[in-house]
């Protein structure tokens, strides 16, 4: 507990420096297109090997809308897995701190150039399928539903005050529950623990409200 707080007060002191030296970023809404690969492992619980992201395929793609105000943060993301014989999708909605640094000069971050530097940690939920479906996606369709913890590191370059490019790396441990018609929440046969990891190539779209 002790490292957790003090992992949490340092995020929040360089976010706090992120958050002066963003100046008129206050409030920003911005959007993600990204690909990639992904690695998962079920870790402990009794279906540990028919882990989500352990069997799904390791290739993927997906989307991600986000809101910044100053340095707390909220998203929603899709991701495709596929091997192009096999879809996966995951769906995942999380909070918490989420905060960019910009390496450049001060005329550069003032213009928004350069090169940037992110950090996020998260709380969030997620369901995931076995194969794809259309929306609106219904609770039969689902396979496995999780609370996760996420970390998030980053670094890209603005192109110009719309779109950034760069390279972003989600780290995720989850409590994931089996879903299906023989599944309960309360039956802890259906539980598991699981890590996942992605490094992605992201193309974002930027929009500054405040």
């Amino acid at each position: 507990m002790a490292r957790t707080g003090i992992t949490l007060v340092a995020l929040t002191a360089i976010a706090a420096t992120g958050a002066t030296e963003a100046r008129a970023e206050v409030l920003v809404l911005y959007g993600d297109l990204h690909g990639g690969g992904m690695y998962g492992k079920g870790l402990s619980g009794d279906q540990k090997e028919t882990a989500f992201f352990q069997n799904a395929p390791a290739g993927m793609y997906g989307a991600r809308v986000a809101a910044r105000f100053l340095f707390l943060g909220a998203a929603i993301q899709h991701h495709q897995y596929t091997n192009g014989s096999q879809v996966s999708t995951w769906t995942q909605f999380s909070a918490g701190l989420d905060f960019q640094v910009g390496l450049g000069t001060d005329k550069q971050k003032k213009e928004r150039k350069g090169t940037f530097f992110e950090l996020g940690a998260n709380l969030g939920f997620g369901v995931g399928t076995g194969q794809q479906v259309m929306p609106p996606l219904s609770n039969d369709e689902i396979t496995d539903k999780a609370f996760l913890l996420e970390g998030r590191l980053g670094y890209g370059k603005h192109l110009n005050k719309l779109f950034d490019v760069g390279i972003t790396v989600p780290v995720s441990w989850g409590y994931f529950f089996k879903n299906g018609v023989d599944a309960s929440a309360n039956d802890v046969s259906t539980h598991y623990r699981g890590l996942q990891v992605e490094g992605l190539l992201f193309l974002r779209a930027n929009i500054r409200l405040l």
